[in-house]
């Protein structure tokens, strides 16, 4: 995939992920977007953090001592783990709901 498709499906994914956070209670969970990077931080003062790696093509996520890789299927039109398969936003709604201790979800 060239730089340009890349960085353009990076971008999408990275604002939906912000949009879907603005919706929390920032004393719950609030979260910090900057160029190519979003910085969740939970109440406790743990963060998660998502961003696109260009050289890679890559979406990286990394929650607590996990980390994962996403590759663009261009067929399922998605994000997903180059190791595990899963897809991202089902990932990030997973971890989120593990931090929180309730169940989350992403549109």
């Amino acid at each position: 995939m060239d730089d340009t498709t890349f960085l353009k499906l990076a971008d999408a994914c990275l604002e939906r992920i912000a949009t879907w956070l603005e919706d929390f209670d920032p004393d719950e969970l609030d979260f910090t977007p900057s160029d190519g990077v979003i910085t969740l931080e939970f109440a406790d003062g743990k963060r998660f953090v998502l961003n696109r790696q260009t050289a890679a093509s890559q979406m990286w996520f990394a929650a607590g001592a996990r980390a994962w890789h996403f590759d663009w299927d261009a067929q399922a039109k998605t994000w997903v783990g180059d190791k595990v398969g899963v897809e991202l936003c089902a990932c990030i709604a997973e971890a989120v709901t593990e931090k929180l201790g309730r169940e989350v979800r992403m549109a």
